[in-house]
């Protein structure tokens, strides 16, 4: 996980532009062009993305962030969590919707409401319009898939997945090889890079499973202050304060 830390990302986003690489948006990106989309979903934190976003800020460099609303490991809504947000966008950041299509079944017209239902509610957080949808955890017909959502783009259509380069930091490593041997790359093409802020800004030296057992531990020490500063009774023990 050496590679994975902010200045491993700030140093990845320099090869790029060693390489001839600008940073577009989705609505801007030409295929065939040294283009470099980036891509973040948050899947576990929503405060591990804005050491992300500085990055890119002090870079000069724009990005796509995509939230969940419907998920067990955060709560967009949290006051902490909706100023990151609305910080991510005053940086000049876009906020997209990180949709789990799964919760929905397969008939079209529920996907659609459904995610015209969250770009709404999104929208109504940040006071702004959500034009992109990246999906979470997609199936393999989503892949590629031409036709949009609630009337809005997503990361997956074939204009960003196919006629484009296309790589993923999943499950905290390179899988599928690493964004700088990738072939768009190699031949001078667009490459649409996926990361996700938790495996980039934990401690250098854990790997990934202890860098997401240190956010079950904030997690935690998050909910005892909660508990404390809303209910009076509650004191937490000596041994489940202590902190790693």
């Amino acid at each position: 996980m050496a590679e994975f830390t902010p200045a491993g990302y700030r140093a990845l986003l320099g090869a790029f532009a060693e390489r001839g690489y600008a940073v577009r948006g989705f609505a801007d990106v030409a295929p065939e062009a040294r283009h470099l989309i980036l891509r973040h979903d948050i899947d576990v934190s929503i405060e591990a993305a804005l050491a992300i976003a500085e990055i890119e800020r002090d870079l000069g460099v724009g990005a796509s962030y995509f939230v969940r609303l419907r998920s067990g490991l955060y709560n967009p809504f949290e006051p902490a969590n909706r100023d990151a947000l609305l910080r991510l966008r005053a940086m000049g950041h876009e906020v997209g919707l990180h949709f789990d299509a799964s919760l929905y079944g397969e008939d079209e017209a529920q996907l659609d409401a459904g995610a015209e239902r969250e770009c709404t509610v999104l929208e109504q957080m940040l006071e702004a319009p959500v034009t992109m949808i990246s999906f979470h955890r997609p199936a393999r017909a989503l892949l590629g898939l031409a036709r949009r959502f609630a009337g809005r783009a997503h990361a997956y259509e074939p204009r960003f997945f196919r006629a484009m380069g296309y790589c993923s930091d999943s499950r905290g490593g390179w899988h599928h090889g690493h964004p700088l041997e990738h072939a768009a790359v190699a031949a001078g093409r667009a490459l649409q890079l996926l990361t996700h802020p938790v495996w980039w800004t934990g401690r250098p030296d854990a790997d990934v499973t202890a860098r997401l057992e240190d956010f079950v531990a904030a997690r935690a020490a998050a909910m005892r202050h909660e508990l404390s500063a809303n209910i009076e009774s509650y004191s937490p023990t000596p041994a489940l304060g202590k902190e790693r």
